[in-house]
C-alpha cells in the first residue's frame, strides 16, 4: 500500500511515536510533538499492540463489504458485450435494462471506459542516427514577453503586462544522436530568421566537431517555401532537408521533448523579473543541459559525452 500523500507520519515515525507512548509519555504530548491528533496516536498504539510493525502501514479506505456493488456475473456480461460487440455504455444499459451510470461505472472499473482501450497500445517507434550530425531537429516555441512575473509564478490574478508585440520565439536545434542542443531567441519565426538560426546552429555544432548532414523541421512555410531557407541548406552543404509527417509531431519528437524540458526547467523553472531577464539566463541553462544534466535517452549521461566519444 502506498503512503497517503497527506499522511503526516511515515511508518517509521509512527513506530517512534508509539514507542514513546509505550515508554510512559502521554498521548497528547506525543501527538503535539509529531503534529497529529491524540486519537490518531491512540489508533497507531492499538494497531502496534495487536499486529506489530505491520499494523503501522497504510490501509485501503475501501469498505470491506459493498452490498450494492454490481454482481460479478452481470459485470462479466457487460465486459463481454463491450469486448465482443464493441457496444457503447448506453447500448449495453439498454440491453441489460440497467442504469447508464451503473454500466459506465463498471466499464471504468474494468479499464474499458473508452472504446480505444479495447485496442492494443501501439509500440513507440524509436530511432537514433548512428553519428552526431547525421540529423538535427529544428523547431520553434513562442513565449510571451512580460515586464513583471505573471500568474505562473505569482498565482492567478497576476497577469503579465505585454511588451512590444507581446511575443518572442525560441528557435531550438537538437542533434539526433547526442541530444546536444542549441537555442536562441528571435523576435519572429519568418523564413529569413529561420535561415539565420540554421546557419548559426550549424556553425555552433561545427565548432564542436559535429558536421551536419541532414536537418528535420515541421511543414511550416518558413521551412518549406522560403527561398532563403533552401539557400542556407544548400550553402551549408546539408545533404537533405526532411519534414515531419502531417499531424504527426512525434516525427520531430526529440525537438518536441527538448522544448518541454526547456519550458519547465528554464522558462518557468525560476522566477524572472522580465522576459529580458529570462533571455539572459538561457545560455547558462543550455550549458548546464549539454554538459551536466543527465539525459534519460542516452543512459543518463550528459549530451556532450556523446560528442567526446
Amino acid at each position: 500500500m502506498r503512503l497517503h500523500r497527506n499522511a503526516r507520519l511515515t511508518p517509521i515515525a509512527r513506530e517512534a511515536a508509539v514507542l514513546r507512548v509505550l515508554g510512559g509519555e502521554s498521548r497528547r504530548r506525543v501527538a503535539g510533538a509529531v503534529g497529529a491528533s491524540h486519537a490518531t496516536i491512540g489508533k497507531w498504539v492499538r494497531r502496534y499492540q495487536g499486529e506489530g510493525q505491520q499494523g503501522l502501514q497504510d490501509r485501503s479506505s475501501a469498505p470491506h463489504r459493498r452490498p450494492r456493488k454490481t454482481r460479478a456475473p452481470i459485470e462479466r456480461r457487460i465486459e463481454k458485450l463491450r469486448r465482443r460487440r464493441r457496444l457503447t455504455g448506453r447500448a449495453i444499459a439498454r440491453i441489460l435494462k440497467m442504469a447508464v451510470s451503473t454500466v459506465s461505472a463498471v466499464l471504468r472499473r474494468l479499464g474499458l471506459g473508452r472504446l480505444k482501450h479495447l485496442e492494443p497500445k501501439k509500440p513507440a517507434l524509436r530511432y537514433e542516427w548512428p553519428h552526431a550530425g547525421d540529423l538535427i531537429h529544428i523547431d520553434v516555441k513562442p513565449l510571451s514577453r512580460f515586464v513583471r512575473p505573471g500568474h505562473r509564478i505569482e498565482g492567478r490574478g497576476k497577469r503579465p503586462r505585454s511588451e512590444g508585440a507581446g511575443w518572442e520565439y525560441v528557435h531550438v536545434c537538437v542533434d539526433d544522436h547526442s541530444r546536444v542542443a542549441y537555442a536562441e531567441i528571435f523576435p519572429d519565426q519568418k523564413g529569413p530568421t529561420c535561415a539565420r538560426f540554421l546557419r548559426r546552429a550549424v556553425r555552433w555544432l561545427g565548432r564542436r566537431g559535429v558536421p551536419v548532414r541532414r536537418v528535420m523541421t515541421d511543414n511550416a512555410k518558413a521551412y518549406t517555401d522560403a527561398f532563403v531557407w533552401r539557400e542556407a541548406v544548400e550553402d551549408l552543404g546539408i545533404q537533405k532537408h526532411l519534414t515531419t509527417r502531417y499531424y504527426r509531431p512525434q516525427t520531430n519528437g526529440k525537438a518536441e521533448r527538448f522544448i518541454k524540458t526547456l519550458i519547465y526547467e528554464w522558462a518557468y523553472g525560476r522566477k524572472y523579473q522580465s522576459s529580458s531577464h529570462r533571455a539572459r539566463a538561457l545560455p547558462s541553462w543550455l550549458k548546464h543541459y549539454n554538459q551536466e544534466r543527465p539525459h534519460g535517452g542516452i543512459g543518463y549521461e550528459p549530451p556532450v559525452s556523446r560528442i567526446r566519444d
